[in-house]
């Protein structure tokens, strides 16, 4: 059976696993993995194989993949990709779908994360982009600014996250607008220069090159 990336938005058991994951991160200080997260993930995964010419089937499916992925933090923040993956396996066969979409579902949500992450396929592809461009400054939870660690100046140094394809080039540029006064550039690839180079094989799955600019400074 296929099943459709509405029913699953609107299943209340996964909505559940997402908000009690998301309950667990936050008591761990990490930024929202909740509804804005997830759907974001979703929408800008769904776009990306949307845009490449991938089939309305593969669109629902990596839709399907960016509304679930984080649901495994729900066990634990580590290796959260894996049991979110055996989760979903599991969800998703109650939910009687088909074989292979399944599959496809599973193995782009148990290689999202950086720690473990291959672009296996152009789903897993487009779920790392999606997820790994996911950085704004109203994902940080702490509202004390001068306790701020490295991870929350910047992600709230991020005004503003875009990604662009231009397809005539074979480009996807993450295009970020940063407030410097919380957060350097050089911050930024600190903590998330082994994300940059995942996006960049992810990219490569999808036939592109994968950029960065920052404040209108082309950087990768």
């Amino acid at each position: 059976m296929f099943l459709t990336f509405d029913e699953i938005r609107t299943n209340l058991s996964i909505k559940t696993y997402i908000k009690k994951a998301d309950e667990t991160l936050s008591a761990l200080g990490f930024t929202e993995h909740s509804f804005p997260h997830v759907l974001r993930v979703s929408d800008v995964a769904g776009k990306i194989l949307k845009i490449l010419n991938y089939s309305e089937h593969d669109v629902e499916l990596v839709k399907i993949a960016g509304y679930m992925h984080d649901i495994g933090n729900l066990v634990n923040r580590v290796d959260h990709a894996q049991s979110g993956a055996l989760m979903a396996f599991r969800i998703l066969d109650k939910l009687g779908m088909d074989t292979e979409d399944i599959a496809d579902v599973v193995s782009a949500i148990g290689n999202h994360d950086e720690g473990t992450a291959v672009p296996i396929n152009a789903i897993a592809a487009a779920l790392i982009l999606a997820d790994k461009s996911d950085v704004r400054r109203s994902r940080v939870r702490n509202r004390d600014i001068t306790s701020f660690d490295i991870h929350d100046r910047v992600n709230y140094s991020v005004k503003s996250s875009n990604l662009v394809i231009d397809e005539n080039k074979k480009t996807i540029t993450l295009v970020l607008d940063v407030d410097t006064e919380f957060g350097s550039v050089m911050d930024y690839f600190e903590i998330f220069l082994g994300r940059m180079i995942l996006c960049r094989k992810a990219a490569e799955n999808l036939g592109l090159h994968f950029k960065l600019n920052i404040n209108g400074q082309h950087l990768i």
